[in-house]
C-alpha cells in the first residue's frame, strides 16, 4: 500500500512538472501583450520598455519559466499584473465561491444521480427504467448555460425564490447567502447527475450478472439484501472514481456558469484574466486546478483499497 502510494506520488510530481511547462509555454504563445492592456495605445516606447523590464517580460522565456517555477516551489505564484497583488490572494478571493459551488453541485449530483440510477438498475427493462434513462440522456445533452438561463427565468424572475446573480460571502452575511448558489449549482449538476445516474445503473447491472449474485438469489436472499450486500458495494468503485473526476472537472466547467450568474469565482477570474493578458493569474489558477485534479485522482486511487480490500494496487 505504502509502496504504491509513494509511486503514485512520484508520478503525480512528474505530471505536475510537465503540466507547469505546458501551461507556461501555451500562455506565452497566445497572441497579445499585457503591456498594451495596462498602458493603452497612447504609451510611449520608453514607458513600454520600462514596464516590460519591470515585469521581467524582456527576459528569455526559459529564464522566465525557471524564475516562475522557483518562486512556485517557495509557495509564491507571483504578482498579478492587473490587480498589483499576490496571485495567491487573488485566487483566495474567488476560491470561496468556487469551492462552495463545486461542493453544493456534488451534493446535488449524489442526491439525484445515485438513487435514481439505483432505481433504474433495480427496475431494469421496465417503463420506469426507460423513462429515467431517457431523461438522463436529455439532461446530459442540454448545455449548462441553457439550463442556467431557464433556471433564472423560472425561479428568479417569475417565482422570485432565489437571487439571479452575484454572491456575497457567507463570512459577511451568514449561511443564508448560500441561496445565491442554489441555481448555479443546479445548472452545473444537471449534466453531471445524468452522467452519474447512467454510470450507477450500468455498473449495478454489470455486477448483477455475476455468478455470486445469481447464487445469492438462488439461496432465497431477499432482493433488497442482494442489492445492498452484493451489488451496490461492488458497483461503488466505478461510481467513486467518477465522483472524483466530476469534482475536479467542475472547477473548469464552472467558467461558463460563473459568467452566466455573475459569480465572483475562479472560473470568472480566469476569463477576465485572459482578456487582460494577466499571465501570472492565468498560470496560477490553471496550476492550482491541475494540482487539485491530480490530488483528487491520487485520493480516488488510494480509496479503492479501502472500499474493497480485495483490490490489488500496482
Amino acid at each position: 500500500m505504502w509502496s504504491y502510494a509513494f509511486k503514485r506520488a512520484a508520478t503525480t510530481a512528474v505530471t505536475l512538472l510537465a503540466a507547469s511547462i505546458i501551461i507556461f509555454a501555451f500562455i506565452h504563445i497566445v497572441p497579445g501583450d499585457p503591456i498594451y492592456v495596462l498602458l493603452g495605445d497612447t504609451a510611449t516606447p520608453d514607458q513600454i520598455d520600462a514596464l516590460r523590464h519591470q515585469l521581467g517580460l524582456d527576459q528569455p522565456i526559459i529564464l522566465q519559466y525557471l524564475t516562475w517555477a522557483g518562486h512556485v516551489l517557495e509557495g509564491d505564484l507571483g504578482r498579478s499584473i492587473f490587480f498589483q497583488a499576490p496571485v495567491l490572494s487573488v485566487i483566495a478571493d474567488g476560491a470561496e465561491t468556487s469551492t462552495l459551488l463545486a461542493t453544493m453541485t456534488m451534493i446535488w449530483v449524489a442526491v439525484i444521480g445515485v438513487p435514481i440510477g439505483m432505481i433504474a438498475a433495480v427496475r431494469h427493462g421496465t417503463w420506469l427504467d426507460q423513462g429515467l434513462s431517457g431523461g438522463a440522456m436529455l439532461m446530459a445533452s442540454i448545455p449548462t448555460f441553457w439550463v442556467g438561463l431557464y433556471l433564472i427565468l423560472i425561479f428568479a424572475a417569475w417565482l422570485g425564490w432565489f437571487p439571479s446573480s452575484g454572491y456575497p460571502s457567507i463570512f459577511e452575511g451568514g449561511v443564508l447567502n448560500l441561496r445565491y448558489l442554489v441555481l448555479p449549482s443546479l445548472a452545473l449538476a444537471a449534466p453531471n447527475a445524468a452522467l452519474i445516474l447512467r454510470l450507477t445503473r450500468a455498473s449495478m447491472l454489470d455486477v448483477s450478472r455475476e455468478d455470486y449474485v445469481r447464487t445469492a438469489r438462488a439461496k432465497g436472499i431477499r432482493p433488497w439484501q442482494v442489492v445492498r450486500r452484493h451489488i451496490w458495494r461492488n458497483a461503488l468503485l466505478a461510481v467513486v472514481s467518477a465522483f472524483g473526476f466530476t469534482f475536479a472537472a467542475l472547477l473548469s466547467e464552472a467558467v461558463v456558469t460563473e459568467t452566466v450568474f455573475a459569480l465572483p469565482g475562479i472560473g470568472r477570474l480566469v476569463v477576465q484574466s485572459i482578456l487582460r493578458r494577466d499571465y501570472p493569474v492565468i498560470q496560477g489558477v490553471i496550476l492550482v486546478i491541475v494540482v487539485v485534479y491530480l490530488l483528487i485522482n491520487l485520493i480516488v486511487d488510494l480509496s479503492y483499497r479501502l472500499l474493497d480490500p480485495r483490490v490489488e494496487l500496482q
